[in-house]
């Protein structure tokens, strides 16, 4: 079992990037887009406790801003146990992090995300 507590440098900007690019289609009203951004930087940060966390928590908010209660509802337990899930290295692979979707299913990695892990595990 491999323990992951800091995103390694090189992956900070890709998942930073993501963030930004939600945040931005948010303030714009492209909730579809904004969603979309949140659901990458989601499996960018899995592997890793504050990042993963901080990925639920942004999409709390999201379903308070578009007032989507199962959203919100299905963040809390995410909130709750998703980051010791990425301590202890137990994590659903891939998974988009929403409540569309079971918390523990893993799930298929897009083509340039699973790049951009594979390319920065390492730096």
């Amino acid at each position: 079992m491999k323990v992951y507590t800091k995103m390694p440098k090189a992956l900070q900007p890709f998942y930073q990037e993501e963030l930004t690019k939600a945040a931005v289609a948010l303030k714009k009203g492209h909730y579809m887009i904004s969603w979309r951004h949140l659901e990458r930087a989601h499996i960018l940060a899995q592997p890793y406790p504050c990042q993963h966390t901080t990925v639920h928590w942004r999409m709390f908010l999201f379903g308070i801003k578009v007032k989507n209660w199962k959203e919100v509802m299905g963040q809390i337990p995410r909130l709750l146990v998703g980051g010791i899930k990425s301590f202890v290295g137990n994590i659903p692979v891939g998974n988009t992090g929403g409540a569309n979707v079971p918390p523990l299913l893993p799930m298929e990695i897009a083509k340039d995300l699973a790049e951009i892990i594979n390319n920065t595990k390492t730096k």
